[in-house]
């Protein structure tokens, strides 16, 4: 759960993967199934190259951050 709020608070106002990959500490292997696993969630979306998070996935982080959760 950590490396998701992490992506999100990363691509909220977009990000590249390799941002991403590098904010968040992951390598880029890790990195593309939790960019993948999130788009599924629409959690996030991809413009192009960059990742954006989405409505939901503010809500989603906003949710965790109010229950304390990272």
């Amino acid at each position: 759960m950590d490396i998701t709020l992490a992506i999100l608070k990363i691509a909220m106002h977009g990000a590249k993967k390799t941002q991403i990959v590098y904010g968040a500490n992951l390598n880029s292997t890790i990195a593309n199934r939790y960019l993948d696993y999130m788009e599924q969630k629409q959690l996030i979306k991809q413009n192009e190259n960059i990742f954006i998070t989405t409505d939901k996935g503010r809500t989603y982080r906003e949710m965790a951050s109010e229950l304390e959760i990272h």
